[in-house]
């Protein structure tokens, strides 16, 4: 665990990476809304086995600590509707602009560590995470190089969707819970990456529920996850290569 400098305090953070004392391309890693926990720590890991610095923050670390709230070691529907009532108040109160004031941070953090690479990054993030990701790497065109987002909040119809999309130099990978978007939902966002000239993959993960990936709760599902990772580790690869 680590404390981030922010201009509105310290937030604490989880990172994995190699102990291979070599410097490894970083990855900025936003959770779901339900924070850091065993479930994301083991994906920072995984990832991390890959050859990766990953860096996970606590995003709503102005309300307090990981865990924010309390949660249980599984997430079934009755405790995600318990948990998505305390959770909402902190997440209507994480404005674009403490996004990004906070983006900035956890970057500068990322590239001057130690074990990390100086070059560009990539950004992956889950649930509200996704969304994270995009305005990071949107905010950031020249330093982010790869950007990732699961199951999302990213539709087709956000009131300032096309001033993010055009903000993308990154490679995208979009990765939708079937029950998160129609495929009319997901043909209109898919022209306005390419509208906005986004080097993207944008697909619906057959057979999947919102929250797919995240082995705690009741919406996860293996396939869904493996396919998580056969998307996420290629545009990694790529990005890499590309230095």
């Amino acid at each position: 665990m680590l404390q981030i400098p922010t201009p509105d305090g310290s937030a604490d953070a989880f990172a994995a990476f190699p102990d291979h004392g070599e410097r490894h391309p970083g990855v900025l890693m936003y959770a779901d809304a339900f924070g850091i926990r065993p479930v994301l720590r083991g994906m920072a890991r995984e990832l991390a086995g890959h050859g990766y610095y990953v860096l996970v923050p606590n995003v709503f670390y102005r309300h307090g600590p990981s865990p924010v709230i309390e949660l249980p070691e599984y997430i079934d529907e009755e405790a995600r509707t318990t948990s998505v009532a305390q959770l909402m108040p902190l997440i209507e109160a994480h404005t674009t602009e403490r996004v990004l004031r906070d983006a900035d941070a956890y970057l500068r953090f990322l590239t001057t560590r130690p074990e990390a690479g100086a070059g560009p990054v990539a950004v992956t993030g889950y649930c509200i995470g996704g969304l994270l990701a995009l305005r990071t790497a949107a905010a950031h065109p020249g330093r982010v190089a790869a950007v990732a987002g699961f199951h999302g909040p990213v539709g087709a119809d956000g009131p300032d969707r096309d001033r993010l999309l055009s903000g993308l130099t990154a490679r995208v990978h979009l990765g939708h819970a079937e029950t998160d978007l129609t495929s009319e939902t997901l043909g209109e966002l898919n022209q306005a990456l390419d509208a906005a000239g986004v080097d993207y993959t944008s697909e619906i993960y057959p057979g999947t529920v919102h929250g797919f990936t995240m082995s705690d709760t009741d919406a996860f599902d293996p396939a869904g996850l493996q396919l998580h990772w056969d998307r996420l580790l290629p545009l990694l690869e790529r990005t890499t290569a590309d230095r």
